[in-house]
């Protein structure tokens, strides 16, 4: 490995570490970001010569620590700031690398709370964290979500200032402040997940990158929160739901539909770390969809699932966060415990919902009941309708051949 390879390779996996130190000495991310770069540049030029420094993070983060020092000695309105955190930080060794996610610094913390301030827009929240938190180009950013490279900047450039100008504390928050960000902290690396794990659009139906970003953060948040039942809940439903990753596409990328998969390609070691997380999980939303998980990986056939459970789990949901989607969900499970025709009255209840009016799983899962209930005509109906809410090319052609089938009955 070249030096400028390892420049490359250490600064992606120290670099949330490293804004985050930073930013507790200026107290904007901004800023914190452009110092960390910085670090970058001396590591690109020095490396090559002096050689790959025994403790590499510990070097960045020396180098931008002192930067930061130097900045605000530079700035007279941040006099008060040097002599309280300026002199002490002179003085003290580059801090060791973490041995692990419960080594890592209480600062990694403050820096997801704030990237996932719920005074952002979502879709900023995701950009900013993923940039942050996973050290993900904006280029990368772009490409996973399937939007323009300028796009992404933008909204990146905006979340600083909006938490800039909005005084957003570098700090955990307590009591109902913490409840409520934290919330945004959790549901954006659900939303990361999901968006790996089914994306919206595009012609792969699965982005095993950005699965394993979010996994990345939800085990290191759960390291840094050891004490958050549903921050284990929610590591325990992404280590479960990623255990499945590799079945879920055939050799060309193809959907394989869950009846379908081969489970001795589910990976046994997330779902053991799902189980371990779920030990320590509560009760709230991402823990039942946890526990929904589990009964997927407790069953070694599709034949052994426990759809009465998996549908008393689905209607605890609802009660936690009633949603028309989660009805739906709720809905399949039935199918698979009660029967079709059960099912069949709990769909059509959901047709008015406006949430699910260009939704195309609510007729997908119609055409699939229909199907099963033996009116292929009306079954063919609802997946052709389906494929044409869809933007994923795997799922529309996925579609589209389940209403040929039905075309052919």
């Amino acid at each position: 490995m070249t030096a400028a390879q390892a420049v490359e390779t250490v600064f992606r996996i120290e670099s949330a570490r490293i804004i985050a130190g930073v930013t507790r000495i200026v107290r904007d991310i901004g800023i914190a970001e452009e110092i960390a770069q910085d670090a970058l540049v001396a590591a690109l030029e020095q490396w090559p010569e002096s050689g790959v420094p025994e403790k590499p993070g510990a070097w960045l983060m020396a180098t931008a620590k002192h930067r930061a020092i130097d900045l605000v000695r530079r700035k007279e309105t941040y006099a008060r700031k040097l002599a309280e955190v300026g002199r002490t930080l002179e003085d003290v060794p580059p801090p060791a690398e973490p041995a692990g996610p419960q080594d890592i610094d209480d600062d990694l913390l403050r820096l997801i709370f704030t990237a996932c301030h719920p005074v952002l827009a979502t879709e900023a929240r995701i950009a900013l964290t993923l940039r942050l938190m996973g050290g993900l180009t904006t280029q990368e950013i772009a490409r996973a979500f399937l939007t323009s490279e300028p796009t992404v900047a933008q909204r990146i450039v905006r979340a600083k200032r909006v938490l800039a100008k909005a005084g957003v504390p570098f700090e955990v928050p307590y009591g109902a402040d913490r409840d409520e960000r934290l919330s945004s902290v959790l549901e954006v690396i659900y939303l990361i997940f999901n968006e790996g794990y089914a994306a919206t659009a595009g012609e792969d139906l699965v982005r095993p990158a950005l699965c394993e970003d979010a996994l990345r953060l939800a085990r290191v948040l759960a390291g840094l929160m050891p004490k958050e039942p549903e921050v284990h809940g929610l590591a325990a439903l992404l280590e479960f739901q990623a255990s499945r990753t590799a079945a879920r596409t055939g050799p060309d990328g193809e959907p394989v539909l869950l009846a379908d998969q081969n489970r001795s390609r589910w990976n046994r070691l997330l779902i053991r770390r799902g189980i371990e997380a779920m030990g320590r999980a509560g009760s709230g939303p991402y823990s039942v969809q946890a526990a929904i998980a589990g009964c997927h990986a407790d069953a070694v056939r599709y034949e052994d699932t426990d759809w009465t459970t998996i549908a008393a789990l689905y209607g605890r949901l609802v009660q936690l966060v009633p949603s028309p989607v989660v009805e739906l969900n709720r809905a399949v499970a039935v199918s698979m415990a009660q029967g079709p025709q059960a099912a069949l009255v709990l769909v059509d209840a959901l047709a008015q919902e406006p949430a699910l009016r260009a939704y195309h799983l609510l007729p997908s899962v119609r055409g699939d009941l229909l199907w099963r209930l033996g009116r292929p005509a009306e079954a063919r109906a609802e997946f052709e309708r389906a494929a044409s809410l869809t933007r994923n090319a795997r799922e529309r052609a996925l579609l589209l051949r389940r209403a040929a089938e039905a075309s052919d009955t």
